[in-house]
């Protein structure tokens, strides 16, 4: 064909690699339920990902399962924000009560990991009420890894030591 490529259509092998990619994301492991060798699924997960044809399906399936979960990165990383930006007094009114739940605002609610009430009866009777949160430093650092705010560099100086420290090394080793 004049300027484009044929699209090609994928192997039964394929499509059922693909299928299995969108479990885990792991190409190797995909490669290996799809049939491959497990010898070789290194190898073959990597180039099957590196095929035009079987990256396009990768992406329009991940794209069909976005839209039918309706889970996106976007989604995701405002669930993020609410569990990390979460205020605590949120959960009190004014005279220092836990509000009910019904009235809590939604980042409250998506910050707390569990709730436990315990009544207490007998000489002193009342309510315990315990809220177990979400980790926030968790959840910032997630967001900070997105956003790459953290990245770990390594200084690497001149060429010439490396080699003066290989050839010390095999000097070592010689003698």
């Amino acid at each position: 064909m004049v300027g484009r490529m044929a699209k090609r259509k994928l192997t039964p092998k394929q499509r059922l690699f693909v299928a299995e990619y969108l479990k885990d994301l792991n190409a190797t492991q995909a490669a290996v339920r799809a049939g491959y060798s497990q010898k070789t699924a290194y190898r073959i997960g990597a180039q099957l990902l590196q095929k035009t044809s079987v990256s396009e399906a990768v992406q329009k399936a991940m794209t069909a399962r976005g839209k039918r979960t309706e889970i996106t990165a976007d989604r995701v990383l405002e669930q993020y924000g609410r569990m990390a930006f979460f205020d605590l007094r949120t959960l009190f009114g004014p005279d220092g009560q836990l509000k009910p739940i019904t009235e809590w605002p939604d980042e409250a609610a998506a910050a707390v990991a569990g709730f436990e009430i315990v009544e207490l009866t007998g000489d002193i009777p009342g309510v315990i009420k315990k809220a177990k949160l979400v980790d926030k430093r968790a959840a910032l650092a997630d967001i900070a890894k997105h956003l790459g705010m953290f990245t770990e560099r390594v200084e690497v100086s001149g060429a010439e030591s490396l080699i003066e420290a290989i050839m010390q090394g095999r000097k070592r080793a010689g003698q």
